[in-house]
């Protein structure tokens, strides 16, 4: 099961370190409005899918939350389905849908939990609705 912070499920993004502390600062800033997980990691930690509206605890590195965000659409696709809407919204600074899934490739591929075009992501789109 994943964290709760104040009564909410916690989004921590990336990895812990300098990639946490990148991303979430594209969130405040107001680039980052999506982002993707594995449908692998949901099912190995029995966790539900967010649903629109749910608010979520955005954490920082030392797992304080920095904000609180609100999800907006959630979609399930294949790595080799991911639209170019979802991948720029992303906000990380990719120029093609290839450059997108050739990082991603590569990061979860680092963590151990390497990608084919069939494994199932989940596609979460949010906006910031407090910071901390």
């Amino acid at each position: 099961m994943w964290p709760r912070v104040d009564g909410m499920r916690a989004l921590e993004l990336g990895t812990r370190g300098e990639l946490r502390e990148r991303l979430n600062t594209l969130v405040l800033a107001g680039a980052k409005t999506a982002t993707t997980g594995l449908l692998a990691e949901y099912l190995e930690e029995t966790e539900g899918l967010e649903f629109v509206g749910e608010r979520l605890a955005l954490l920082a590195n030392d797992g304080t939350r920095l904000a609180t965000i609100e999800i907006t659409a959630v979609q399930l696709v294949s790595f080799a389905d991911v639209p170019w809407e979802h991948a720029e919204a992303e906000g990380e600074g990719d120029n093609s849908l290839e450059e997108w899934k050739s990082g991603h490739s590569r990061f979860w591929k680092a963590i151990g939990t390497p990608v084919t075009p069939e494994t199932m992501l989940v596609c979460l789109r949010f906006r910031t609705v407090a910071d901390h």
